[in-house]
Parts: C-alpha cells; structure tokens; sequence
C-alpha cells in the first residue's frame, strides 16, 4: 500500500512556473513504482501529463506539455517532482500524482494503482 500526498500547486500568471511535490509513504521500496502526473480541468476527462520510471532513467510526456514540464524524482526522499515552466491558462487543473506496482512507466490512466488527492493549479490569463 502506498499514500501519496500532493503539495505545491496554487495561482500563477500565464508565462510563470510551478513545481509540485508528491511524497509517497508505505512499507514498499520507492523506487520500485513508476510514477505518473495526470490532470483534471473543468468539465474535462483526467488526461495523462508525464510519467518517470522507478530508477527516474525513463521520461514521457504529453505533447501538450513536452519541452514545457518536467518529472523527476528523488528516491532517498520518496518524492516525485512536476516542474511547470511557461504556464498558460489552458494548465488550470487538479494535479493528480500516481504510482503503479511495477518499474515501468505507462501513460494510461488504468495502468495505476494509487492515486493522490490532488493539488489546484490555476493559471491566470
């Protein structure tokens, strides 16, 4: 079993940076979940945003935010990080992160197996 709590998200202007933080707890090994960003905007499905292996040596993104975001993690730390540059309005969104049993990433959002709460980022145009 694996908890996972987000933090970071907030109000920015279009253009600005964020970065969000996803700290997992539990008697498992960190470093052997993939780990995923999704998000969640307004009256919109849940929609894949980047994913990072177990060791952090393999990186997707979702075109729509390629060369804009960021995943990284730290495994001393059982953290993952989302790191947003170039904000634009259409990023408004819950932020989900996720974690799945086993070391490779995948993009769809079944391949996961637990889910954070979520953190509110909002940009402002």
């Amino acid at each position: 079993q694996v908890q996972l709590v987000e933090s970071g998200g907030g109000l920015v202007q279009a253009g600005g940076s964020l970065r969000l933080s996803c700290a997992a707890s539990g008697r498992s090994t960190f470093s052997n979940y993939a780990m995923g960003w999704f998000r969640q905007g307004p009256e919109k499905e849940r929609e894949f945003v980047a994913t990072i292996s177990g060791s952090g040596g393999t990186t997707y993104y979702a075109d729509s935010v390629k060369g804009r975001f960021t995943i990284s993690r730290d495994n001393a730390k059982d953290t993952v990080y989302l790191q947003m540059n170039s904000l634009k309005p259409e990023d408004t969104a819950v932020y989900y992160c996720a974690a799945r049993r086993v070391s490779f990433p995948r993009v769809e959002r079944d391949d996961y197996d637990y889910w954070g709460q979520g953190t509110q980022v909002t940009v402002s145009s």
